[in-house]
């Protein structure tokens, strides 16, 4: 049996773009604050006032993960929670100054960062990348849904 071409299998290839980005992320960005709770301090910055759920869903999150991320944010002080005037069972997510401080050093690190990450490639290859990888990831979205049948290949 031969061996298979792992550069032709996208799991592979998102896992070693996923350890770049992560080696990266960690020299140039931030050791401490994570990817993912950047990203939730990024839609608080957008879209203050959310509440969990939302703010999952925004950044991609599950439901566990988006609990710790916030729980973890929380506790370093970069976000309140505060009850929902309209619905006492919701809390309702703010950056607090730190936070706010934090998102604006660690966005002009990571714009230094993708520049770095995205070097090898052409203005117009960016496009194309960008656009490729968003339209996997989005099909993969629906893949979390059990009910969902799996999508047909193009």
């Amino acid at each position: 049996m031969a061996a298979a071409d792992l550069t032709t299998h996208p799991g592979h290839l998102a896992r070693r773009l996923q350890q770049a980005h992560y080696l990266l992320w960690n020299t140039m960005v931030s050791e401490e604050t994570t990817s993912p709770q950047f990203a939730v301090l990024n839609a608080l910055v957008a879209e203050p006032g959310l509440d969990q759920r939302t703010v999952g869903e925004r950044v991609g999150l599950d439901r566990s993960t988006i609990a710790e991320v916030i729980s973890r944010l929380s506790r370093r002080g970069l976000l309140d929670k505060v009850r929902d005037p309209e619905d006492g069972r919701r809390f309702l997510l703010r950056l607090t100054e730190e936070g706010a401080r934090t998102h604006r050093r660690l966005t002009v690190r990571t714009a230094r960062m993708n520049q770095v990450f995205l070097a090898p490639l052409t203005a117009e290859e960016r496009t194309v990348f960008f656009d490729l990888i968003r339209r996997v990831a989005d099909a993969a979205e629906g893949l979390r849904d059990p009910g969902d049948p799996l999508p047909a290949p193009r």
